[in-house]
C-alpha cells in the first residue's frame, strides 16, 4: 500500500526488530496483508552484529537457543549452511569465592559442585517445604527464602539478576518470574519442577549463532518479506482512523503521509512507544514512560585463555558472584562458543550503572583487568559498546504496565510487556498472527 492510499491493510507493524519482522513472517504464513515500518536504515533493532578490526562483535544478544520456532525459522530462511551451534556440554560457570566453577543443572552436577556447601545443599533440598513464592515479594526474598542465603549470593542471584543486569532486590516476582509461578503451580515447587525437567530428558537446545551474527536472521527475514517492509520511515504517531463497516482503523502517521490498518501492533522501546501514542492513550504513554531500563556497557575482549589462563578454555561464559570485589556482572565466551576469538564482557546494570560515565579507555581497563583475575589471562579490549537504555529493569517500575490501556486495536509486542529474549519474542509474534489470522479471516 503506498502513502495516502484510502484502502487499509490488516496489520501495521511499527518496529523492524525480531518481534516485528517475526511477526511479518508469519502473518505472511497465513496470508494477511501488512506493511512494516522500521525507522534505521537497516533491519534488527538491539540484535546487531559489527566487525571491527576483524572481530564479529555482538552489540546485543550474544547467542541465541535453538528451539523450535527458531529451527524452523532458520529452515524457512535457508540458513541452515550459516549456522555455529556451540557444544551442548559447555557450562556456565560462577565466579564465586576467588573461584571460576560450573554451576549445576543436574542432579549429578548438584551432588558434585562445591560452588555449595553441604548446608547449602540441605537448603536447597528443603525447598518444596517451603511456602509458595509470593508475587510481590523480590525475587532476592524469594530465592534467599527457598534455597538459602548462600546459594542465592553464590547462584541463583547471580544467574538470575546476570541475564537483565538486574538487581534481583529490586525485583518483584510478578513482575520478573510470571513464568516460574506458573511452574511452581503446576509441579508444586521448584525443586520438584527442575527435577521432573531432568528426569523426563528434556534437553535444553543448543546455543546457536550464525556465521556472520545474530543480526543475519532479521536480516533475512527483512529481505524474505521486502515488499511489505519500509526501511528508514519512522512512525510519528498513532492515531484513530474513520473507520468503517468493519469497525475502526487505526492511522500510521510518516513524514511519508498516512496508512489505515485494521490492527496496529506495536514492537518498540516503551519511550518510544509513549509518544507513539501520546494522543491516542495520553494515561497509558504516561505510564510507559515510568519504566526502568538498566544501562548496560560491553567491553569485547582478545584474550588466549587456551595458552595463559588458569582455567578450563570451554565455557558459555560466567557470572560474577554477588559477594565479589568485581565491577564485571559477567562474560559471555564467544571465543569457546563459535570460535570467534573475543570474549563479551558486562558492566553496568543496575548494581553499578555509573561505570557508564566512565571513559571507554577506563572500562575496558576495568574489563580487562578483572578478566585476568578470574581466567589468569592478560586481555586486549577490541573495542566498547555503551547502551544507556539497556535490558527491562523489571523493578517496582513495572507496577505502570498495569496502568497502558491501549484502544482494542493496538497492541503492544514487546519486551517490556511480555519475556525478553529472542525465543520468547519469536513465539509471541506467531501467538499474535495465529489471533490475527482468525480474526480477519
Amino acid at each position: 500500500m503506498k502513502p495516502g492510499e484510502d484502502s487499509r491493510q490488516s496489520v501495521g507493524i511499527v518496529g523492524g526488530g525480531i518481534t516485528g519482522l517475526s511477526l511479518a513472517h508469519y502473518l505472511d504464513q497465513r496470508g494477511a496483508e501488512f506493511t512494516l515500518f522500521e525507522a534505521a536504515p537497516d533491519p534488527g533493532g538491539v540484535v546487531r552484529s559489527r566487525n571491527v578490526d576483524g572481530h564479529l562483535l555482538e552489540r546485543g544478544p550474544q547467542r541465541v537457543r535453538r528451539t523450535d520456532r527458531i529451527d524452523d525459522l532458520v529452515a524457512d530462511l535457508g540458513l541452515e549452511s550459516e549456522v555455529r551451534t556451540a557444544d551442548p556440554d559447555l557450562p556456565i560457570c560462577v565466579y564465586a569465592d576467588d573461584e571460576l566453577r560450573s554451576a549445576p543443572f543436574s542432579a549429578e552436577e548438584f551432588g558434585e559442585t562445591d560452588l555449595l556447601s553441604a548446608d547449602a545443599k540441605r537448603e536447597v533440598l528443603g525447598e518444596p517445604f517451603t511456602d509458595p513464592a509470593d508475587p510481590d515479594e523480590t525475587a532476592a526474598e524469594m530465592f534467599t527464602r527457598k534455597f538459602g542465603a548462600e546459594t542465592y549470593r553464590n547462584l541463583l542471584g547471580p544467574l538470575f539478576g546476570g541475564i537483565y543486569g538486574s538487581d534481583p532486590a529490586e525485583m518483584p516476582v510478578g513482575h520478573a518470574l510470571s513464568g516460574l509461578l506458573e511452574l511452581e503451580r503446576r509441579h508444586g515447587s521448584l525443586l520438584k519442577a527442575a527435577i521432573q525437567r531432568t528426569a523426563g530428558g528434556r534437553e535444553t537446545p543448543p546455543a546457536i549463532s550464525l556465521d556472520d551474527g545474530l543480526q543475519r536472521l532479521p536480516e533475512a527475514l527483512a529481505e524474505t518479506h521486502a515488499d511489505s517492509i519500509r526501511l528508514e520511515t519512522p512512525v510519528t504517531a498513532v492515531r484513530e482512523g474513520d473507520g468503517g463497516e468493519d469497525g475502526p482503523t487505526y492511522e500510521l502517521e510518516t513524514l511519508d503521509g498516512t496508512s489505515a490498518f485494521e490492527q496496529v501492533v506495536l514492537t518498540t522501546p516503551a519511550g518510544l512507544t509513549a509518544d507513539l501514542v501520546a494522543d491516542l492513550a495520553p494515561d497509558s504513554a504516561d505510564a510507559l514512560r515510568e519504566l526502568n531500563y538498566n544501562p548496560l556497557a560491553m567491553v569485547y575482549l582478545r584474550a588466549d585463555i587456551e595458552a595463559e589462563g588458569d582455567v578450563d578454555p570451554a565455557a558459555l561464559g560466567y557470572q560474577v558472584g554477588f559477594d565479589e570485589d568485581l565491577r564485571t556482572l559477567g562474560v559471555s565466551w564467544n571465543a569457546s562458543m563459535f570460535d570467534r576469538g573475543v570474549y563479551t564482557a558486562f558492566l553496568g546494570g543496575m548494581h553499578d550503572p555509573e561505570i557508564l560515565d566512565e571513559s571507554e579507555e577506563r572500562m575496558g581497563e576495568i574489563a580487562a583487568a578483572e578478566f585476568e583475575q578470574v581466567t589468569g589471562a592478560p586481555a586486549e579490549v577490541v573495542d566498547v559498546n555503551r547502551l544507556r537504555r539497556g535490558f527491562p529493569a523489571y523493578d517496582t517500575s513495572w507496577e505502570a504496565v498495569e496502568r497502558v490501556e491501549l484502544p482494542e486495536g493496538v497492541r503492544l509486542a514487546t519486551n517490556y510487556t511480555a519475556r525478553m529474549g529472542v525465543p520468547s519474542r519469536i513465539r509471541e509474534a506467531e501467538s499474535l498472527a495465529d489471533e490475527f489470522a482468525e480474526r480477519l479471516d
